[in-house]
């Protein structure tokens, strides 16, 4: 396959760029990858765009289902509806993410990612662990968190979590500012914490970073502002620099104008673009549940019944060109929607970026993104 391939650049330069190559592969990983000289592709190849799979590690459901649904009667269906729809849209990688529930039904959760894991759908691939978003968050700042659910944080809950998961679990959302938050850090061996939902202050959420977080779910999103005095967990995972930050590209959870502010503040090498879908994603307006509360979607909005927003109804690709043209290059964008959020959960030398002996998760587009076709651990869908 040959075309303009999105390939990191020289070491010096760092950053990822689109260069004429050719990509082998048979099977599931890339086989070799051949950088060309320009005037090797003809006028089609040139037009022909080839990026990573993107990999979302937070979303929650699409298609009028949910992760968590996979307990209910309608559980065998959940994870294999929504790995084909994320992997038709051109999400090859996720981590499925939880809501905030009680200890036994998260246990129930984390057993059928496991089966699903260990069985033999073709789109197994898709799901490559699990993302704990609570129940160890704030009550002051659970959005359309369950309070009813909400728990202190537990290391021995989270090894019971992780070992009925068969170690699917690649992040943990936590509010520092809880008793035995830090201890729980501190203590959780092998777990990558974000800091989520939470009214932690700069001190304490540096503390956090500095026990072992090194993530912040939803930036802006259920947590203090930047304030000039007050600069919070935004000033603190700026300050930390091995802090990756998550941005809801829908434009509707962040302005354009902060949107592009973080990229010019953080960076492009450590902003993840997410999508925090829901089940309403992929769906017509109408009445939808997040995490057991009613939430109504119109447009691209969803709220729940006190206007407070939900989750959103848009897949990482559309996130992606969405902040594309709210201004940001569209290398910077592509790289926060693929290898940053692979590096972000530990996944990046399986999938993240089109490189030898990574598994081959191709998305062939034209000039402008438009997604063409999608090939999915070597297979075209």
């Amino acid at each position: 396959m040959r075309g303009m391939v999105f390939l990191p650049e020289d070491q010096e330069q760092g950053g990822y760029a689109f260069s004429p190559a050719e990509i082998l592969f048979e099977g599931e990983k890339i086989d070799k990858i051949r950088r060309l000289p320009d005037e090797e592709l003809n006028k089609k190849e040139r037009e022909t765009f080839i990026l990573p799979g993107l990999v979302d590690i937070h979303l929650h459901g699409c298609m009028g289902v949910d992760f968590c649904d996979s307990v209910e009667e309608k559980g065998d269906g959940v994870l294999p509806a929504m790995c084909e729809y994320e992997a038709h849209a051109g999400v090859t990688s996720t981590c499925l993410t939880t809501m905030t529930y009680d200890e036994d039904r998260l246990i129930k959760i984390m057993q059928k990612a496991r089966d699903f894991s260990e069985g033999d759908h073709p789109l197994k691939n898709c799901m490559m662990g699990v993302h704990l978003e609570g129940p160890f968050i704030s009550r002051e700042k659970c959005g359309a968190q369950n309070p009813k659910y909400i728990h202190s944080p537990d290391p021995a809950m989270l090894q019971r979590l992780q070992e009925a998961s068969g170690g699917l679990i690649r992040l943990v959302a936590i509010a520092p500012e809880k008793e035995g938050a830090l201890s729980c850090i501190k203590q959780g061996d092998g777990f990558r914490f974000s800091i989520a939902h939470t009214t932690a202050d700069y001190e304490t959420a540096l503390s956090a970073i500095r026990a072992g977080a090194n993530h912040v779910t939803h930036m802006y999103n259920a947590m203090p502002q930047l304030l000039n005095r007050a600069p919070g967990v935004i000033g603190a995972a700026f300050d930390e620099k091995d802090t990756f930050v998550e941005l809801i590209g829908d434009g509707i959870h962040v302005h354009p104008a902060i949107i592009r502010a973080t990229f010019s503040m953080f960076g492009s090498e450590r902003i993840v673009l997410i999508s925090d879908s829901m089940e309403a994603t992929g769906m017509p307006d109408g009445k939808y549940a997040l995490g057991g509360q009613d939430v109504y979607k119109q447009g691209n909005l969803a709220t729940l019944s006190d206007a407070t927003i939900a989750g959103s109804v848009t897949d990482l690709f559309s996130c992606l060109k969405s902040v594309i043209a709210m201004g940001i290059p569209k290398e910077d964008a592509i790289r926060c929607a693929t290898i940053n959020p692979a590096r972000s959960v530990g996944i990046d030398g399986l999938v993240g970026s089109l490189e030898e002996g990574k598994r081959a998760d191709l998305l062939i587009t034209d000039r402008s993104l438009n997604l063409q076709s999608v090939i999915a651990s070597g297979r075209p869908l």
